[in-house]
């Protein structure tokens, strides 16, 4: 079995939570993990059994490569893991499923309104789910501000960002119009106050859940938690089976929301298509999806896990280094 990973950049935990499940199963020596990057110095390259290098995601060759990685390597399935070739590979999942690799994502019209925060906040409302209505207008906004239907703070970002780049709480108007001149193409919607929460859902070939893991996130960096607790939510976790029960994802997605502390109204801001920065968390504590895909792609039939992590677990993350280039005493 070989897993082909893109853009495996610091990924490493992810990485370790496949080998351990594979070793788990008994199938440390059938499950070929292969990570494809950019540069050489990709750290999580290092824990990869095989790998590869590859052009920008931006590049026109960059589908041909990977097309010709799965087909020379039999590559079983492809896997994700940032949000730049997410609208590419979904377009061209037919392409890979006729040289046998699965890609694990959802169809191209759900990804797309991932990509588009716009769609996003109206395919939450389509669902029943609450979620702050965005514009792409300062000066709309401004008016909703003054007839009453929006407020200060306000929260701005990219229409198809992540990793929180260029995403800001503003208090005035001066400073919206500042970030919007620096953004260019935004949104904005009104600032949501509340506990934050990651929810870590892994769906079978057919999208049909196998485990959904609601977690707090307790402290953030750059848009990727750095502690968190594992929250087995009622409500979650039925909000989310509406959600997959339409979405239909293939393989890992994550759906991030904030409680808001005044009305106790799940607000939800956005959904990942692929395994988020925070998933071996969720992994670590019970609800092993690296298992589950390994599982799966043996032709496994899966079915759902009610809480399979353990609740109230609490996970804090730190940084280590790995030397990818040996130099010399002088």
């Amino acid at each position: 079995m070989k897993i082909l990973f893109t853009s495996v950049g610091r990924r490493v935990e992810l990485m370790q939570c496949f080998q351990q499940a594979a070793e788990r199963l008994g199938m440390k020596d059938e499950v070929t993990l292969v990570g494809a990057d950019i540069t050489d110095t990709a750290p999580a390259l290092y824990f990869c059994h095989e790998t590869k290098l590859v052009c920008r995601i931006s590049d026109p060759r960059y589908l041909d490569q990977l097309l010709s990685i799965c087909d020379k390597e039999r590559i079983d399935a492809l896997i994700p893991t940032i949000d730049t070739d997410l609208l590419l590979l979904s377009k061209n999942k037919d392409r890979f499923a006729a040289i046998g690799t699965k890609v694990l994502i959802a169809d191209y019209d759900k990804v797309r309104l991932c990509r588009d925060k716009n769609l996003t906040a109206d395919y939450f409302e389509s669902l029943g789910l609450h979620s702050p209505q965005p514009v792409h207008d300062v000066n709309l906004y401004l008016g909703r501000v003054r007839s009453g239907k929006a407020h200060f703070p306000a929260f701005i970002k990219p229409k198809d960002g992540s990793s929180s780049i260029d995403a800001y709480r503003v208090d005035d108007e001066e400073s919206l119009r500042a970030m919007a001149d620096r953004i260019g193409d935004y949104i904005i919607q009104p600032y949501v106050t509340g506990r934050e929460y990651t929810v870590d859902i892994f769906c079978d070939l057919d999208g049909d859940p196998v485990l959904i893991t609601p977690r707090e996130r307790n402290a953030v960096r750059s848009g990727e938690v750095l502690k968190t607790t594992i929250t087995q939510d009622d409500r979650m976790i039925g909000e989310m089976k509406t959600l997959v029960a339409d979405f239909k994802p293939v393989g890992q997605i994550t759906v991030q929301l904030i409680r808001d502390k005044n009305t106790g109204i799940d607000q939800y801001i956005e959904i990942n298509p692929r395994f988020g920065g925070g998933a071996p968390l969720s992994i670590k504590a019970g609800a092993d999806s690296a298992e589950m895909v390994i599982r799966m792609l043996k032709g496994e039939k899966l079915s759902y896990v009610e809480k399979a992590a353990r609740d109230g677990e609490c996970y804090s993350r730190f940084d280590q280094s790995i030397c990818v280039r040996k130099g010399k005493r002088l």
